[in-house]
Order: structure tokens, then sequence, then C-alpha cells
């Protein structure tokens, strides 16, 4: 939070709290991992990695 606006921490945080809590739900108590999941979930960590370089 020294560098980035509350905002965008917070987004940041909870798409890293939503991909982990759906990799839990894979790993360990075997949910369907199919195509649209796994792409969803790289569009929100792609989103993460670009709010992080622009600002």
């Amino acid at each position: 939070m020294r560098t980035l606006p509350m905002g965008i921490t917070y987004a940041i945080w909870t798409g890293i709290g939503g991909v982990g809590a759906t990799l839990i739900g894979i790993l360990l108590y075997g949910e369907h991992a199919g195509l649209k999941r796994l792409s969803f979930m790289s569009l929100i960590i792609i989103s993460i990695i670009g709010l992080k370089i622009l600002v």
C-alpha cells in the first residue's frame, strides 16, 4: 500500500484470493477444471499483472 492506491491494492488481493480459492478447490477437492474456468482464471492473473505494471 506504500506505492499503490488502496482501490487497486484491494482489487489485486481480491483477485489473488479468488484464484487461490479456485485452485484449492481444483487441487484438493477435485472440482472440475474446465477450459472456461482456467481461461477466466488466467484473465484475472493477467489483469492483476496489468494493474501492477501500469501503476
